[in-house]
C-alpha cells in the first residue's frame, strides 16, 4: 500500500496512506470528519468513469493514516496536502473537499498558492469562519465544548449522534441512507485515533477569511440546504463575495453528507465544473 512521510514522532515516521489510481487530469480528494478516504467511493467511481486520475488519502489520525499525537491544526493539514502533492509531483490538479476537507483545501491554497491547481471545489464547506463572535453570527463556543467533553465521555456514541446529523439519519434511514451505509460509517469513525477526533474539533472555528481573497482559479461550493454540521448561514452562503470566480450550488433537501445521499446530483455538477 502506498504512504508518503509528513514527519516523525520519537521513534517513528508520520505516514499517510494514500491510493491513486486511473490516469488523464488529476483530482485529489479530501475527506471530511470523521470518515476517511473511502467515503468518497460514489464520486471517485464517477471520476475514473470520466477518465480522471483520482487520489484519495486518509488525513492523519483516521483510515490506514499513521495516529500521532499532535499536527492537528490546518496548517499542519495543509502541509501534509503539500508533502502529497510534492510526492506526486502533481500539477494541473483539481483540489475537492468535503466538510473538513474543505479546510485543506482553503489553507492549502491560502499558504502555497495556486500555482499547481487548476480549480478547486468545496463540498459542505466550513470556511470562511464558524465560530459566533460579539462581531458576527455563528456556531457559539459552547457547542463545541459539548463536543469535545461528549467525544471524551463516550466516543462512541458521540459517534452516533454525529452521524445522525451527517446523515440526517432521521430523515433519509432507509431510502437515502442504509442501516448498513450507517453501520460503515460508524466502524470507520470508531477506528480513528482518539486523539484525532477529540483534537480535530477545535480545528473548525479556524478563520479562514484571509484565505478566500487569496484563491485566483475558478471554484466550485455546493451544500445541502439542510446541512445540520455545517449550517449553510454560516458557511456556504457567506462565500459569494468572498472567492473572485465562484460557482454556488445549493441541494435543495441535502444534509452534510451530500456526497452519499445526493451523490447523483454532486457527481453531475463536479463532472461538469471540472469538464
Amino acid at each position: 500500500m502506498p504512504y508518503v512521510s509528513v514527519g516523525a514522532e520519537n521513534s517513528g515516521t508520520i505516514d499517510l496512506f494514500y491510493e491513486d489510481r486511473g490516469s488523464g487530469a488529476p483530482v485529489i480528494l479530501v475527506h471530511g470528519y470523521p470518515l476517511d478516504g473511502r467515503s468518497f467511493e460514489k464520486q471517485s467511481a464517477a471520476l475514473l468513469g470520466a477518465g480522471y486520475r483520482v487520489i484519495t488519502y486518509d488525513r492523519r489520525g483516521f483510515g490506514l493514516s499513521s495516529q500521532p499525537a499532535t499536527g492537528y491544526d490546518y496548517d499542519t493539514f495543509a502541509a501534509d496536502l503539500n508533502s502529497l502533492l510534492d510526492h506526486l509531483d502533481l500539477d494541473d490538479v483539481a483540489l475537492v473537499g468535503f466538510s473538513m476537507g474543505t479546510g485543506e483545501v482553503t489553507r492549502y491554497l491560502g499558504t502555497y498558492g495556486c500555482g499547481r491547481v487548476s480549480k478547486a471545489v468545496l463540498l459542505g464547506p466550513i470556511p470562511p469562519f464558524l465560530l459566533q463572535t460579539d462581531e458576527k453570527e455563528g456556531v457559539p463556543q459552547s457547542l463545541f465544548d459539548g463536543f469535545i467533553a461528549a467525544v471524551n465521555g463516550d466516543r462512541p456514541a458521540f459517534m452516533t449522534g454525529f452521524l445522525n446529523d451527517f446523515y440526517n439519519y432521521d430523515v433519509y434511514k432507509g431510502s437515502l441512507v442504509s442501516e448498513e451505509r450507517f453501520q460503515a460509517s460508524w466502524n470507520t469513525a470508531t477506528a480513528a485515533s482518539a486523539v484525532a477526533v477529540a483534537a480535530c474539533i477545535p480545528t473548525w472555528l479556524t478563520d479562514f477569511r484571509d484565505d478566500l481573497p487569496k484563491i485566483d482559479v475558478p471554484v466550485l461550493v455546493m451544500q445541502g440546504d439542510q446541512d445540520r454540521i455545517l449550517p449553510p448561514p454560516y458557511t456556504g452562503d457567506l462565500l459569494p463575495g468572498l472567492i473572485k470566480d465562484l460557482k454556488h450550488i445549493r441541494v435543495e433537501g441535502g444534509p452534510h453528507a451530500i456526497i452519499w445521499t445526493h451523490a447523483d446530483q454532486v457527481n453531475e455538477a463536479l463532472l461538469d465544473f471540472l469538464n
